[in-house]
């Protein structure tokens, strides 16, 4: 694949913020403060995307992502000029992350992109705990629901018992938030400089027992473990992270945490 400066196969890219953006199913979201919170960041910090001239198909736009995402802080490319609500909080989240946890002018740490991901993929699973009671219609269940059930269903888990998985995340999403964040982050990071089938295998079944256990390979945790194998990438363990997952588990509310250190205020160099 040719790839080179701002360009992709030949495909000039355009450099876009998010107010030059449109925002779809963002009223679905209008009771969650914290994700206008996350808007705001990224409007305050000029964040920009990378837009095709030409729009491009969903899956390529994904595939991109997925395989490059250890490059995000250059821009999330997306397809064109209109963007979900619920991708401004994950692309808000990773941006926060980087300003957090990566030194200026240096690449970040594998843990840093672990975590990162960790809590913007569990920060999803917290909007669908937010909006199953107060916007039922909203596009992002329509898509998110569904696709987690899927996943559910192949690890083993009935439905009704997915059923009950949902009602504990609607009647407490900040729990479940931090519940999934520490299992992405645990499981990721165990398995990170791990090296022999059998091992990994292992390690996957230790966490069979967790609540959320059913729904990580909804995760595309492949490819976290792929990235963040990376040559130049610095090697784990990163002091800083641990520092801020030891900070995120016995915070109180982990999400108060973060909002208060890395959403409101400009986000500090270190945890």
């Amino acid at each position: 694949m040719e790839r080179s400066g701002s360009k992709v196969r030949g495909v000039k890219l355009r450099s876009l913020t998010l107010d030059e953006l449109t925002i779809d199913d963002e009223r679905s979201f209008r009771h969650v403060a914290l994700y206008d919170d996350l808007k705001q960041a990224l409007r305050r910090d000029g964040y920009r995307f990378r837009v095709p001239e030409v729009e491009a198909s969903w899956d390529r736009v994904v595939f991109l992502n997925l395989t490059f995402w250890s490059q995000s802080e250059q821009g999330d490319l997306i397809p064109g000029e209109h963007i979900a609500a619920d991708v401004v909080a994950h692309v808000a989240w990773h941006h926060l992350a980087h300003r957090a946890l990566t030194p200026a002018g240096a690449p970040p740490s594998a843990e840093a992109l672990l975590l990162a991901e960790a809590i913007a993929s569990a920060f999803d699973l917290y909007l669908v705990g937010r909006l199953l009671g107060h916007a039922p219609s909203a596009d992002f269940l329509a898509t998110q629901v569904p696709a987690m059930a899927e996943a559910a269903e192949a690890s083993g888990l009935s439905d009704a018992g997915f059923e009950a998985l949902l009602e504990s995340v609607a009647a407490d999403p900040e729990r479940a938030f931090e519940d999934l964040r520490a299992l992405l982050f645990d499981v990721t990071t165990a398995l990170l400089p791990c090296d022999r089938l059998s091992r990994a295998a292992e390690i996957l079944a230790g966490f069979d027992a967790h609540r959320f256990a059913p729904l990580l390979h909804h995760y595309e945790l492949s490819n976290w473990i792929l990235s963040t194998r990376a040559p130049g990438l610095p090697p784990a363990p990163d002091p800083a992270v641990r520092t801020v997952d030891a900070a995120l588990r016995s915070a109180e509310v982990s999400l108060a945490w973060l909002e208060q250190r890395w959403v409101r205020p400009p986000a500090p160099l270190g945890p």
